[in-house]
């Protein structure tokens, strides 16, 4: 073991020049939303829905949101809390007379397949009973739609069509404690919404949350009654085994190193159970995935007992690539994960016995005086990092390594600053605006934005002419902004984009944006994939090497065998394609010509008939908007 490596004491047992101190253990755990391990599955889907922990608390929840408007509903993973609840409300008669029970999810991956479980536990085809409404995708009916899953930008928008969300009987904020931007903002709104429809139930659903403050917030007693509480909680019992912590004796000087050799002390010294590392970013874990594999050659070489297989996990992998981890091992062969914080709320792995957590993550940031938001690593939140010890104990009783010692730990914040906080408002105020919230400073918002952030949005929204002088949405510009499913910055290049003669251009690169991996790095193959990159690239820069990949992928008639071999991601480049066709009707709605500036002169190269030469004089109206979008 090399001397970086970390050693480490459970609270409980004597440690270096401290007194004894009483053992620490958690059973908190945020909500997976993508992947949730079922040990039921071999069931039938009605003994899965009872043997749910949610089930045992049917009549407590339908009693609760009968006699309160707002219900908190605190549940760890596996509870059952977002499958069940709609379900219930349905079977109690809250979907009668074409009212709909709907549900928000923070991520789209949520929505489509949480709304897919539902439907296959009610026996009914996705799109009828149940249905789901995500950005550029809306599988609901108007009048047999019953429990529709939305996203919580897609929330705004219902708000939007109609303020006092007349055909809702309910809405439900699954994963509150994400705290989105969208999030807080449909909690202010909503609140506003209850006090002039006192018949609307709102269920707020996390899996670690402030409880007491989500009550407060939503407790709207009235000046005749003030003994009465409008807002209750409720806690639904998880399936946690305890989890053992141990911290580091002292601060490690590469969280890195100290990684690898915990790992490698795990391996050897405990008995069998899989592993989950967390780190900040993609080049972390393949750092320490490679070294990993390292390790895991030596085992093999050494005949150890127990092999290693290492796998890695972020955002941008392959989906073949990230569905490996989900894969069982055998039980000589011992699973390891190196994870970015993905594994602590997007997804859940089963199998995991051991975590190590590194004490950082990397989170967006905004800067109000250079109008830039950019990744930062900063330490993580005492909720957090008990996330993710929680992730140990699944299957059995885990054990969790954090490498920073005890007093760090007390040190942390205890939750994660909201989003609100650290983000470019500009999106948020343009939505309020378009809501008819005329003072956006006085809006009553869970946690109140930096004064800062407030004012840079509504001088952008200025500068670029949705806002008059007097701060209201100008007619029709602002008004159109508001409409288009995109930033301010791209709304306004698309609304504008006839002017400059490149309207199908700009549609297809704001398309292409919105893809969150385009390119694809496969394990093993980074060189391959660079080089492939390269055939796309040109030098005016990278809104017009997207431009590149959408058209050669559609020369190619839209295959996915060419999208592999240039290492493209077929499935986001199908979905462009989609994008581009909401917003070109979007543009239709709003008159502005679709017309083409032929900036690009294909020079299709002998290798892979890729590559461009930009056409001088109409190029440079391409690279005008290419440009506006950069500075802006």
């Amino acid at each position: 073991m090399s001397s970086f490596a970390p050693k480490f004491w459970k609270p409980g047992a004597e440690a270096p020049g401290q007194a004894l101190k009483e053992e620490r253990t958690t059973n908190k755990e945020e909500g997976g939303t993508t992947v949730v391990y079922n040990p039921n599955v071999s069931l039938s889907i009605e003994q899965q829905r009872q043997k749910l922990p949610v089930f045992k608390l049917r009549n407590h929840i339908l009693y609760l949101v009968e006699n309160y408007q707002t219900v908190v509903v605190v549940g760890e993973t596996g509870c059952g809390k977002s499958t069940q609840i709609p379900q219930y409300l349905l079977e109690a008669g809250w979907g009668a007379e074409g009212h709909v029970i709907g549900v928000t999810q923070p991520r789209r991956v949520a929505a489509v397949t949480v709304a897919t479980r539902v439907a296959e536990e009610r026996g009914a085809l996705l799109g009828d009973e149940v249905g789901y409404v995500i950005r550029f995708d809306d599988t609901s009916d108007p009048t047999r739609t019953r429990i529709k899953f939305l996203t919580d930008g897609m929330m705004i928008r219902e708000i939007m069509e109609d303020p006092l969300l007349k055909k809702y009987s309910v809405v439900m904020l699954d994963e509150a404690h994400e705290r989105t931007l969208n999030t807080d903002l449909i909690m202010g709104l909503l609140r506003k919404i209850q006090k002039k429809r006192g018949d609307l139930r709102l269920i707020v659903t996390s899996a670690t949350l402030d409880a007491d403050e989500m009550k407060d917030f939503f407790n709207n007693k009235s000046p005749e009654n003030q003994d009465k509480d409008t807002a209750a909680i409720l806690s639904v019992e998880g399936r946690n085994f305890p989890v053992d912590i141990h911290y580091a004796t002292d601060p490690v000087p590469d969280y890195l190193k100290a990684t690898v050799d915990t790992i490698t002390k795990i391996h050897h010294q405990e008995k069998e159970g899989d592993i989950l590392a967390f780190l900040t970013g993609q080049d972390e874990v393949e750092t320490v995935t490679r070294q990993l594999i390292d390790v895991a050659k030596e085992c093999i070489r050494n005949q150890s007992a127990m092999k290693m297989k290492v796998l890695p996990m972020y955002g941008s992998l392959p989906a073949s690539e990230q569905m490996k981890v989900f894969d069982r091992c055998g039980r000589t062969t011992r699973k390891i994960v190196v994870a970015t914080n993905i594994a602590e709320t997007s997804i859940t792995i089963p199998g995991i016995v051991f975590i190590v957590d590194c004490g950082f993550v990397k989170l967006k940031a905004y800067n109000p005086k250079s109008g830039v938001e950019s990744l930062v690593i900063i330490p993580v939140s005492k909720a957090s990092a008990e996330q993710r010890a929680g992730r140990a104990g699944r299957v059995r009783a885990g054990k969790a390594y954090r490498l920073y010692t005890e007093d760090g730990f007390e040190g942390l914040d205890p939750s994660t600053v909201p989003e609100m906080q650290r983000s470019d408002l500009a999106p948020v105020i343009l939505q309020m605006k378009a809501l008819g919230v005329s003072n956006v400073v006085r809006f009553n918002f869970l946690s109140p934005p930096p004064a800062q952030n407030m004012i840079r949005g509504l001088e952008l929204l200025y500068a670029l002419h949705a806002l008059d002088d007097n701060g209201n949405l100008t007619s029709p510009l602002g008004l159109q902004m508001a409409e288009f499913p995109l930033t301010p910055m791209f709304s306004k290049i698309l609304l504008t984009s006839g002017e400059f003669q490149c309207s199908e251009e700009a549609v297809i690169i704001a398309a292409m944006t919105q893809i969150q991996n385009v390119f694809i790095t496969p394990i093993g193959e980074k060189s391959a994939a660079n080089r492939a990159k390269r055939n796309f690239a040109v030098e005016e820069g990278d809104h017009v090497s997207l431009l590149n990949v959408f058209r050669a992928f559609l020369k190619y008639n839209k295959n996915s065998k060419w999208c592999k071999q240039n290492f493209l991601n077929y499935k986001g480049l199908c979905r462009a394609v989609e994008i581009q066709h909401q917003l070109q009707r979007l543009l239709r709605k709003f008159k502005v010509p679709l017309v083409s500036c032929q900036a690009v002169d294909l020079c299709w190269c002998h290798t892979c008939h890729l590559g461009s030469n930009l056409a001088s004089h109409k190029a440079s109206i391409l690279l005008r908007v290419v440009h506006h979008m950069k500075i802006m």
